[in-house]
């Protein structure tokens, strides 16, 4: 790259701390170095033009995991442990909200509902039978009851007649929370670098080489914060999955509100701006949603249409707008990657589809990690 002396001497000499990955946790983690280092040189690398992976392209559910999914977590993690990521979730969404303001991220409280189709009793019976179990296991994340049961009053076809409900979680609107990060990294002067794919590094033990597609500079420090495409980089034991998600066009006179689940999370759908956005079906193929490919398939689509027009809204003739995919980081574990992997170079990865949830929370502790 045929750089100046003041490009160079500008936003490539005498770097602090060098970020790779503009979601989330790398703007988290910028505005975290920020706070104890003021005059810190930061400079995020983003290879996108927006944030790539799922920052941008997520459903905007502040959640925290439904009743069905606790439950599921609790068959491979310790009682402790789904305490604990509960509470980190619970704790993110707290600092997100404190950081940026409910209205900059048009953050609404109406419940995350989980539904059941009328085939799942089993289910339903299962998971509204460990209700008590379970909000006693959370009290001491909500200080109240955070499961209750509740009635289909949206009167979804082919759902049990109840729900299952979280009623502390919220959605919020995922463009405007990513455009509060962004500009409030801009204002306590972090320097945030687009289409600048890095391709490796090495860490010498004084410094860090950091060699992108069109040059390559050091840094003191290096946080990886790439979360689905983490592999690119690194050898950790997390993995890319995508989710295909689509929006219909504006629908009048809609009365739902509030955040659905389904087949213990693999399909979801909420309100936005009078639409229906909905999305899942990994588990219809997970092989071929092992990818870091952004894409749409036939396969999941046809799915996601099929529960609009049968269970969600099958009065109505709805119309699809558009539809798009992110990239997750998910791994055997739940628990995020957060560690130092030399002198000079951590990451924090591995979020689990629960970026909102946690993304805050990483990035902080990834900021610490030299402290």
């Amino acid at each position: 790259m045929n750089l100046s002396y003041w490009e160079r001497t500008s936003w490539f000499a005498n770097i602090d701390y060098t970020i790779v990955g503009s979601g989330i946790v790398g703007l988290n983690c910028a505005l975290e170095l920020k706070n104890k280092h003021p005059q810190a040189r930061i400079l995020i690398l983003e290879k996108g033009m927006l944030p790539q992976g799922a920052s941008t392209k997520n459903a905007g559910f502040a959640c925290f995991g439904s009743i069905s999914e606790v439950l599921s977590d609790l068959k491979t993690h310790s009682e402790e442990d789904v305490v604990k990521l509960v509470q980190d979730r619970h704790d993110g969404i707290q600092n997100l909200r404190g950081l940026l303001g409910d209205d900059a991220i048009a953050y609404e409280n109406n419940g995350g509902h989980e539904l059941f189709f009328e085939s799942d009793q089993e289910l339903f019976e299962h998971c509204h039978h460990k209700i008590k179990m379970v909000n006693e296991m959370l009290h001491p994340v909500f200080k109240d009851d955070a499961f209750r049961r509740t009635t289909n009053r949206f009167n979804f076809k082919g759902i049990n007649k109840h729900y299952i409900t979280q009623v502390f979680e919220g959605q919020i609107d995922t463009g405007k929370m990513m455009k509060s990060l962004v500009q409030l990294a801009l204002q306590k002067g972090v320097t945030i670098l687009n289409a600048t794919y890095v391709k490796g590094f090495e860490d010498s033990g004084t410094q860090v080489s950091i060699k992108t597609k069109d040059l390559e500079f050091t840094t003191k420090k290096l946080l990886i914060a790439t979360n689905g495409f983490a592999a690119q980089l690194l050898s950790e034991d997390v993995k890319p999955a995508r989710a295909q998600v689509f929006i219909t066009k504006p629908i009048k006179d809609l009365q739902i509100k509030g955040t659905f689940h389904l087949e213990e999370g693999y399909y979801y759908f909420r309100n936005i701006d009078n639409r229906i956005l909905l999305g899942g079906g990994r588990n219809l193929d997970f092989k071929s949603e092992e990818t870091t490919e952004f894409g749409t398939t036939m396969l999941v689509g046809n799915k996601l249409k099929d529960l609009l027009k049968t269970v969600i809204l099958p009065e109505k003739t709805i119309e699809v707008d558009y539809s798009w995919s992110g990239i997750m980081g998910v791994g055997q574990q739940k628990k995020p990657i957060i560690k130092q992997l030399s002198k000079n170079v951590a990451c924090g990865v591995r979020l689990g589809g629960m970026g909102i949830a946690i993304g805050s929370t990483i990035g902080k502790k990834l900021a610490n990690i030299y402290n």
